[in-house]
């Protein structure tokens, strides 16, 4: 019932969004006299704003044309090599690189909210010195019912079937909240013996055993039962979409998650937005719309998947237990003999702190130490370890070192 009511209320309010567009559209004409004034600013600014607010986002485009790759621009394609109902395995094909040989690396994105063009920063980044692959899971309102369940089981189907696929010689990276499973999928194939196993596997921010290093995301987890979680999260889609009457954790609830976190910031940023606007600096304006677009660009994620996910990692904590299971074969990451393993945490996390990624290595316990190591980035939050600066000249150069030693 709640998103049926989201979903007319977001149609009801589409006339008050045009209008807005085309408020703001009449005020910043210049042949428009009221564009130069004040008054005509003002309702610019403020037309602007509130469209910004109103407005229903689909996935963002990845906006990445180019890489440089050793001085040289290379143009990028961004081509589906394996179709799945959930989700596609995607390559950012470098032309002209076909015959540079770099490692294979396969990107997983979360599931939880974002889409994954939230890693457009990490992709432009590796792809200057790596084949990348992304996981570019689909928003569950557009999978129909028709498809099933999609729960743990299944996305760790999904990632030994992309492991699969790219095998041999392939590295697998995992930020936040799918490392635990990639850990798991990949101590899956080492205890199959398979061939697929990746060469080594970072696991970036990641609630690999959340008792390490409680924060407010965990506590919320523990101190709730699942009756709550079930009757408060969970939601059928609307008729109106391809995956109608679907059982979903809808985007919009996630993002008031992501929001109630710190909503002064927002609100702080929006009325900056709106002072950038009066005074004329577009730019400053421009890199808000641009954060936002993507920020409040959300999707529904399975509700099987998103529950299984509060279970099994948040309050069972099966996996460092080792009492998780995958089809009835129970994990055993002290199975990895092969992979080697690299961890990164950011100092100042607040959702995935330091110390619950770190505990992969003690799960690892059969890998030998030359193929262990930790990374803490300082004076770096939780996007901070795949995004900006630090990312860019701290922690990927890093990635991309110990890839190469053990590739």
């Amino acid at each position: 019932m709640l998103y049926n009511l989201h979903d007319a209320r977001n149609q009801a309010l589409s006339p008050v969004r045009w209008m807005a567009e085309l408020t703001r559209m009449t005020y910043t004409n210049p042949l428009n006299p009221w564009s130069y004034t004040p008054i005509g600013r003002t309702l610019a600014a403020g037309s602007d704003v509130l469209e910004s607010i109103l407005r229903e986002r689909s996935k963002p485009d990845w906006m990445i044309e180019f890489a440089d790759v050793d001085g040289e621009q290379m143009p990028v394609h961004v081509d589906v090599v394996r179709p799945r109902a959930f989700g596609n395995l995607i390559h950012f094909r470098r032309e002209g690189a076909e015959k540079r040989n770099d490692p294979k690396i396969l990107l997983v994105a979360p599931m939880s909210g974002h889409f994954a063009t939230l890693l457009r920063g990490t992709v432009q980044a590796l792809i200057q010195d790596h084949e990348v692959y992304v996981t570019d899971w689909i928003d569950a309102s557009l999978v129909p019912k028709e498809e099933g369940r999609f729960g743990i089981d299944t996305y760790i189907d999904y990632l030994m079937d992309f492991m699969r696929f790219l095998s041999p010689d392939l590295h697998v990276m995992a930020v936040c909240q799918p490392a635990p499973l990639v850990l798991a999928a990949v101590s899956l194939l080492a205890q199959n013996d398979d061939p697929a196993q990746p060469k080594s596997m970072v696991l970036m921010g990641g609630p690999i055993d959340t008792r390490a290093a409680p924060t407010v995301v965990t506590q919320l987890a523990e101190n709730r039962p699942m009756s709550w979680f079930e009757s408060h999260c969970v939601h059928r889609v609307p008729p109106r979409y391809p995956g109608a009457n679907r059982k979903v954790y809808p985007g919009f609830l996630q993002l008031r998650a992501f929001i109630s976190m710190n909503p002064a910031r927002h609100a702080t940023a929006h009325w900056r937005m709106y002072n950038h606007l009066i005074e004329g600096d577009g730019d400053s304006a421009d890199a808000h719309r641009r954060f936002y677009d993507e920020y409040l660009a959300v999707m529904d994620t399975p509700a099987a998947f998103y529950l299984d996910t509060v279970r099994e990692i948040f309050k069972e904590h099966s996996l460092p237990r080792g009492t998780m299971t995958w089809r009835g074969e129970v994990v055993d990451p002290s199975a990895i003999k092969k992979t080697a393993l690299m961890t990164v945490e950011g100092e100042l996390d607040d959702i995935s702190a330091p110390g619950q990624t770190i505990a992969a290595h003690d799960m690892c316990k059969n890998l030998p130490k030359s193929k262990h190591l930790n990374y803490i980035q300082e004076t770096v939050g939780h996007y901070g370890i795949f995004n900006g600066r630090r990312w860019r000249e701290q922690i990927k150069p890093r990635i991309a070192e110990f890839v190469r030693k053990h590739g």
